[in-house]
């Protein structure tokens, strides 16, 4: 088995040679087959004795550096967003996976909590993934996470469709390319991550030009795996990642980033070639490519007269799904759709308006945010800016009254990935109707499938007309994540639960993409991962913009990942009380 050093290949914002890239790529082609066939507990002692300290060693580097680009005070609460969404999720990665690796080697597949496996009303099965152990409820009160499978899979077959790679007798392996994305920290290395333990193959990363200062960060907190030959990590612009992509020694991709750059890698250049190409079904790319590519995300508040502390926590949950990362987030609410003829419309826009002008805007670091903002916002009246700017910056800016019927809207079409959200009316007032007609409006006219979020108080759903409308919504929503009354972020950060497209789309027409990550309990044939939880919640959860402790709790909940133990979440849960 050979080995690497990092210092092998240039810094970041230098673009490596062929040579170089070559190089890696052989390197990693050697190892392919040993770390496939690397037994699972000699996997899983790498990750909890090895990867997981360095982790947390190098976590307060990372969120450092992440704060200095994005122009946050990394001593300010708000830097908690990069602790949680860095060095907290990827830990909590780490020893999720480490248990499941050795609980393979005990038991053939990872464990599953008690009666986790149940029967849908169509024979269907869901598997529940959160929580996992009785820390996650204290953390996550009220909440759990179930994991919809494809139709076919019966309760039956969970566990056969379970960690499908580690029933293979003599695994080849394979070397992947991982595109990683310029907006998350934790996103590149737990796509790593995942591609290494629950699919078997070595990794070339290659960081985003946004972010490739995380490289040397990331270098550190893999080391173990870069110094094994498993990992290496690559920086530069498109013309690499177009050079790895279509190099022999590749033999799956998977990037994250935005339909267009899906499209340029799998179909080739935008316009006749690609057209072409769709056409007679001839992808430039010949092998396995899976991505997660941004969502016009929805968020459907069933009409209720919601109390005044309901719909204040609800307008800050809708808030906070906007401003987190400067609302440079895949998952960051776009689309409100409400009723028609809501009483509580008006008042609800009011209040998330206040909500908004509460939390400052923020440093539009992304590439070009202002001119899609300016385009975005232009030919529409009824615009709400909420926040002084500064140099740099772009305000919130809430866009309502669109035409559901209008199918040319470009908000209906187009992600912003900026402060934009739009608001739409569907239906009517009465709850069943209008979860209907969201639901047709969502599949229909709103671009991706990605994620989507449902406002619904739970005297609601002991209705059984309403109850039975919202679990039709929930099934039948074209979305690979729903959320019950929170961010279905939520879903991403469990670790345990899949994050991905809903599975309908097609190489041609892929929308938020095709495949699923993180996944740590390796379930097999997924649809979907839906989320529920309270309406409110007390103490306010921890990444709401106006949580004034988030840094601290974000820091202990990641030395309690590192370090795990009951001793330890007292303090996540004091630092939380504060906020």
């Amino acid at each position: 088995m050979s080995v690497s050093v990092a210092e092998d290949l240039p810094p970041p914002r230098v673009e490596p040679s062929h040579n170089d890239l070559d190089r890696a790529l052989a390197e990693l082609g050697d190892n392919a087959r040993p770390f496939a066939r690397m037994p699972p507990r000699d996997k899983a002692r790498i990750l909890r004795e090895e990867v997981l300290p360095r982790v947390e060693a190098a976590a307060l580097r990372m969120v450092q550096a992440s704060c200095l680009e994005k122009g946050i005070d990394p001593a300010a609460p708000l830097a908690g967003e990069e602790w949680l969404a860095g060095p907290c999720t990827i830990a909590s990665n780490v020893a999720a996976l480490a248990d499941a690796l050795d609980q393979i080697a005990a038991r053939g597949a990872p464990r599953l909590p008690f009666r986790a496996v149940r029967e849908r009303e169509d024979g269907r099965a869901k598997v529940r993934v959160f929580p996992m152990r009785g820390s996650d409820g204290a953390l996550l009160s009220g909440f759990t996470c179930d994991v919809h499978l494809e139709r076919g899979v019966r309760p039956r077959d969970v566990r056969a469709e379970q960690a499908t790679f580690y029933r293979q007798a003599d695994p080849e392996g394979g070397v992947s390319l991982v595109l990683g994305a310029g907006n998350v920290a934790s996103i590149g290395p737990m796509d790593t991550l995942h591609t290494l333990f629950n699919e078997g193959r070595v990794v070339i990363l290659k960081t985003s030009p946004v972010n490739a200062y995380l490289g040397p960060i990331l270098e550190d907190m893999l080391a173990p795996l870069v110094s094994r030959g498993f990992v290496r990590i690559v920086h530069g612009g498109p013309e690499v990642g177009s050079y790895l992509a279509a190099h022999r020694m590749v033999s799956h991709v998977h990037v994250t980033g935005s339909q267009r750059t899906h499209d340029v890698i799998v179909w080739g250049k935008p316009g006749a070639e690609q057209e072409t190409r769709r056409a007679a079904n001839d992808p430039v790319l010949k092998k396995p490519i899976t991505s997660e590519l941004g969502n016009v995300s929805p968020v459907l508040v069933v009409p209720y007269l919601y109390a005044e502390d309901e719909l204040w926590f609800q307008a800050r949950s809708v808030a906070t799904q906007i401003v987190n990362n400067a609302s440079f987030n895949c998952n960051a609410a776009k689309m409100l759709v409400l009723a028609r003829g809501w009483a509580q419309r008006d008042l609800f826009l009011d209040k998330l308006q206040r909500a908004l002008g509460e939390a400052r805007p923020r440093k539009a670091y992304y590439p070009g945010a202002e001119e899609r903002h300016a385009a975005l916002v232009k030919g529409h009246d009824l615009v709400r800016f909420v926040g002084e700017t500064g140099e740099g910056a772009l305000p919130w800016t809430l866009i309502t009254g669109l035409d559901a019927a209008n199918v040319d809207e470009p908000l209906f079409s187009t992600e912003p990935f900026c402060g934009i959200v739009s608001e739409v009316s569907v239906g009517s007032d009465d709850p069943a109707e209008f979860l209907a007609a969201a639901t047709r409006f969502c599949n229909d006219t709103l671009w991706g499938t990605l994620s989507a979020s449902i406002v619904c108080p739970s005297i609601l759903e002991d209705d059984p007309a309403v109850g039975a409308a919202l679990e039709r919504a929930i099934d039948e929503l074209r979305y690979g994540a729903v959320a019950v009354n929170h961010w279905p972020a939520l879903v991403y950060g469990t670790v345990t639960a899949p994050w991905g497209g809903h599975p309908s789309v097609t190489l041609a027409d892929v929308k938020s993409g095709m495949g699923f990550v993180h996944n740590t309990v390796m379930l097999g044939r997924i649809e979907k991962a839906v989320l529920r939880g309270p309406l409110t919640t007390f103490p306010r959860p921890p990444y709401f913009y106006d949580h004034r402790n988030m840094a601290v709790t974000a820091e202990r909940l990641l030395r309690y990942y590192a370090r795990p133990g009951w001793g330890r979440l007292p303090g996540v849960a004091m630092a939380a009380l504060r906020g």
